[in-house]
């Protein structure tokens, strides 16, 4: 149902030709992309002539460039070390085999529906001075690159991984955006840094830390864009991360660090063999629209293997944290919320932290009367456990597996539709193996699953469709908790559209037209076009009831029907720091969205050359005369015409097109 992949052999061991190269000093492969515009160059050098991109000698590296002439990442190295192996060094090359890869599969909620992704891969493996054995697996796309090693035989003795060489060598004349790692805390890392916007390249990172995927960076003279994360993330490994240090421009991998998930968990990933690492993945286009289209995050992870997905529903929260904090302890306020979301259609209203002080009688009560008004509730853990210290609860209830799963066949049988579990605080394997048992078990009982304080989308929600969303943001809860929030958010929002929410869903808790401890300055359209702008399987409307009531009826009709799963999604323009403007479609539907990121009125200029021709009824919501006013207008357009929208400084705007 999700998918098919098919894969052709062209070139199997190479034989006697290859035989005759063995004494060459250099081999050098080229691997181009299906439409021929990006190409990948790896190299194999005797260390003597190693390639010295990071400063060191390095046996094996790789090189990409665009339309022939455009190096987009200088040769860059290769290379990995387990605590019984290294392949590093004195690499031999055994076998050569190239594959054509095609692939079409369905998402449920996400940027794009039907996706599909051609390649181009090589598979070149190597044996060290050891006989052991490391394939280096690469991949050329039309929108980028990817690579990964992998050790194939089997074993039943544990391997560990003491470090990889991999790195990423930016040009000298870029610029990143770049998001700081967290030190290990209480509620941390939890990749809820503000985004850097225009740092010179190879520029430490302010905290040990390192740089989080995934990192943007734009090359100033030729105005080329990569984005670098990864992806196929599995119980196998720990998620990474960049270096703090880019010595030479170049960006090694780094593992996490000791302390994360309060010491708990080994920092090396270890299992046996075969063993795939994650793809190092790197988005590649000569514009923006290249890096905010992209699904090759999903393109490299594994299919989904789940037959019945008809459970899994994309849809609008009511949620009332935000706004009462200690309404989750309030079975009155929890049916408001309920009422709300009945009111506007929305489908589901998330039950937040210390609910467990209501009596189970009562929460039983509330489901049935949600499931009469056509709500489905969303229940709120603690993922603690002894990796975490928060007291926030329910806690001790998702692990260990025989409590979690007890406790998700009381949720199924009450009715809940899903679960937000919350403050992991950690990126080790051991980490990584707790986030994939609970969407395991969540999928036994049929609940959709939004993950907060948690690691980065690393292309799961294709493998497990039930996860719908994750946090990994710096979101609107900073308007509760941060002073300095209010003035960062308008250009920060505008970053994480070209960051953040490539890789994967964002639970940013959109659409707060009130103020809560640290009051706004962006505009309430700004506001209400993040609903457009940020993707999420899950879109928590994150304000109070009585806010959302007394908005204007034009408003609230926009509010009842934007969908929040996606046919397609376009670029129109936008700069990372400065502005976006986005067109979605569902179905027949388009919703185009605006944020200023800047202190100063703007035009916007839409071009709409990308619907089908024909004419279409037009609705617009933007900025009237204040920052806390709408304006709404309506008239028809004809695709391929122009349409100018005034917004604003942190100003906004969304348009509704039906085709007439």
């Amino acid at each position: 149902m999700y998918g098919k992949t098919i894969r052709a052999v062209c070139v199997g061991m190479i034989g006697f030709w290859f035989a005759c190269q063995m004494n060459q000093s250099e081999n050098t492969w080229t691997l181009k992309s299906p439409n021929g515009n990006l190409k990948v160059n790896i190299l194999h050098r005797n260390v003597e002539h190693a390639v010295r991109s990071d400063s060191t000698q390095t046996e094996l590296a790789y090189q990409v460039v665009f339309r022939d002439k455009h190096i987009v990442m200088p040769y860059s190295p290769l290379g990995i070390a387990r605590v019984d192996q290294q392949f590093e060094s004195g690499l031999v090359l055994v076998n050569e085999k190239h594959e054509k890869i095609s692939e079409s599969y369905l998402l449920p909620h996400g940027k794009k529906r039907e996706c599909e992704a051609s390649a181009n891969e090589i598979i070149l493996t190597f044996q060290n001075k050891n006989k052991a054995l490391m394939s280096l697996i690469v991949r050329a796309y039309d929108d980028g690159i990817a690579f990964r090693y992998h050790f194939p035989g089997k074993t039943d003795s544990m391997k560990t991984i003491v470090r990889e060489r991999t790195g990423f060598h930016i040009p000298d004349e870029a610029v990143g955006y770049l998001q700081p790692c967290d030190n290990p805390g209480m509620y941390t890392p939890a990749y809820e840094h503000f985004y850097q916007k225009d740092v010179p390249v190879g520029t430490p990172s302010p905290l040990p830390g390192g740089w989080c995927f995934p990192a943007l960076f734009r090359i100033e003279n030729d105005n080329y864009w990569l984005l670098i994360s990864e992806a196929g993330l599995d119980a196998t490994y720990c998620g990474s991360r960049l270096a703090a240090h880019a010595d030479d421009n170049v960006y090694r991998i780094r593992f996490p660090d000791p302390g994360e998930g309060n010491g708990i968990g080994a920092v090396l990933p270890t299992t046996t063999l075969p063993w795939s690492i994650p793809w190092r993945v790197i988005i590649v286009g000569n514009s923006l629209a290249t890096i905010f289209e992209s699904t090759l995050i999903n393109d490299v992870s594994p299919a989904s293997n789940m037959m019945n997905t008809a459970w899994i529903k994309p849809g609008r929260v009511s949620w009332s944290w935000w706004s009462e904090s200690d309404s989750p302890k309030d079975i009155n306020r929890l049916r408001d919320f309920v009422d709300l979301a009945a009111e506007m259609g929305w489908e589901y209203s998330l039950v937040d932290a210390n609910w467990n002080i209501i009596e189970e009688d009562e929460l039983i009560a509330l489901a049935e009367y949600a499931k009469k008004k056509g709500v489905g509730l969303l229940f709120w853990y603690n993922s603690g456990g002894p990796h975490n210290s928060v007291t926030e609860a329910p806690r001790d209830r998702m692990m260990p597996v025989r409590l979690r799963r007890q406790e998700f066949r009381w949720l199924q049988e009450i009715g809940i539709k899903g679960v937000k579990i919350d403050f992991f605080q950690s990126d080790k394997q051991k980490s990584i193996q707790n986030y994939l048992s609970i969407l395991k078990d969540a999928a036994d009982y049929r609940l959709m699953v939004d993950f907060h304080g948690c690691t980065l989308p690393r292309g799961w929600s294709r493998t497990y469709p039930h996860l719908m969303t994750m946090e990994a943001v710096r979101g609107a809860e900073m308007y509760k908790f941060e002073e300095i929030y209010p003035r960062n958010a308008p250009w920060h929002n505008t970053v994480l559209a070209f960051t953040r929410n490539v890789v994967g869903s964002m639970d940013y808790t959109p659409v707060t037209f009130s103020d809560s401890q640290y009051p706004h300055l962006t505009t309430v359209a700004h506001e209400l076009a993040l609903s457009v702008v940020f993707e999420s399987g899950l879109q928590h409307f994150a304000d109070g009831v009585e806010s959302y009531r007394q908005q204007p009826d034009f408003v609230k009709q926009f509010l009842k029907t934007v969908p929040v799963a996606w046919d397609e999604s376009k670029l129109i323009d936008g700069m990372p720091g400065k502005d976006i403007i986005v067109a979605r479609r569902h179905a027949d539907v388009w919703y185009i969205a605006g944020i200023n990121g800047e202190d100063h009125e703007k035009n916007f200029h839409i071009d709409f050359d990308f619907m089908n021709s024909g004419h279409y009824a037009l609705t617009l919501i933007g900025d009237s005369n204040s920052v806390h006013t709408f304006r709404n207008e309506k008239t028809t357009i004809k695709s391929g015409k122009r349409l100018t929208v005034p917004v604003l400084g942190y100003g906004g705007f969304v348009i509704e097109l039906h085709e007439i």
